[in-house]
Formats: structure tokens, sequence, C-alpha cells
């Protein structure tokens, strides 16, 4: 057997990847979806902290639990997508086919990782408007 051989079951059936073409995708591609997806994830931690404060009256500590539990969240649906997205199905044949699985298994988190932006700006937009709309209760000092 070759000394990258990298066995996999799948529907009961013995594939082989053998070929350094295809560690190349997978290495390639595994970090650079690594480093995207953590760049975005860091950068609306950052940024989304102001927005969420906005949106729970001023209270830092709600704003900053909740942003901690959409950065796991959004991580872990985000890692797993990766890691289910790693197989082409077909194995390149020439350089040229590992830029095109790369392109297009790259593109594909890139627009991913843009929907699930969108979707969590909707939604924390709508709390943030029904919150803007509700007065919060009076704090009594003792």
């Amino acid at each position: 057997m070759h000394s990258l051989a990298l066995l996999a079951a799948y529907d009961g059936t013995n594939y082989e990847v053998t070929d350094p073409l295809s560690f190349i995708e997978y290495g390639v591609y595994f970090v650079a979806a690594l480093a995207i997806t953590i760049w975005v994830g860091r950068t609306l931690f950052r940024s989304g902290r102001t927005f969420l404060i906005d949106a729970f009256h001023g209270n830092a500590a709600m704003a900053d639990s909740v942003n901690n539990l959409l950065i796991i969240g959004f991580y872990l649906v985000n890692f797993g997508f990766m890691l289910l997205f790693l197989s082409t199905g077909t194995p390149p044949a020439r350089g040229l086919t590992v830029a095109e699985h790369l392109s297009w298994k790259l593109g594909i988190v890139v627009i991913v990782l843009g929907v699930m932006h969108l979707i969590n700006l909707i939604v924390l937009n709508g709390l943030r408007n029904r919150g803007l709309n509700s007065t919060p209760p009076p704090i009594h000092k003792a």
C-alpha cells in the first residue's frame, strides 16, 4: 500500500486515496477554509458587540453572553460544513483540477458564511427593533 494511502468506508466500499494531488487539495482546502472561517468569526465577534449592546439596552453582560453563544454556534456549523464538504468524490487528475476543486469548495464555504451572516443580521435586527420599540423596566435604586 502507498505510504499516503487513506482508507475511507463509504457505502460499505473502501476507497483508497493515494495520489498526492488529493492530499494537496485536502490540505489547502482545509487550511484556507479554516482561516476564512476564523477570520470572519473574529470579525463578527468584534463588530457585533456594539450592535448587541444596543439591542440589549446597554446590558453589556447580556450582549457579551449572546455574542459568545453566537460565535460558538457559528464555528460549530461552519466547521461541520467544512468537514462534510471536504471530499469532492473524484480525485484530481492534474494540478488544474486541484485549482478548480478548490475554487468551487472555497466559493461554497464563503457563500455559506455570507448566508449565515445575513440570517444572523436579520434575526438580531428583529430583536433589536423589538427591543427599541419596548421600554426596559425601570431600575429602582435602593
